[in-house]
């Protein structure tokens, strides 16, 4: 069976987010004066064939933290997954 998930990278709070810092202040330029804490990361969706959904989604853990991300400066999460035929 085939499982999708999602995996959300972010920077650690607290650190310097160059990135967003650029989006934010070309905000009020475009007419959204009223958007603040922008912050930008990485959205990585991934098919994960098993045999059930707790080893696709301890899989996905596994690569999130060993190749997705990196612990000194980023955090994750995993978004809940969905079979082939589109089940939640």
């Amino acid at each position: 069976m085939t499982f999708t998930f999602e995996v959300l990278v972010t920077l650690k709070p607290g650190l310097a987010d160059p990135q967003g810092k650029a989006v934010e202040a070309s905000l009020p330029a475009m007419g959204f004066a009223n958007v603040s804490g922008v912050h930008v990361g990485r959205h990585v969706r991934l098919d994960v064939e098993a045999t059930n959904e707790a080893t696709a989604a301890a899989q996905v853990e596994e690569v999130a933290r060993r190749l997705l991300s990196n612990p000194v400066i980023e955090d994750f999460r995993v978004l809940q997954s969905a079979t082939a035929d589109g089940a939640a």
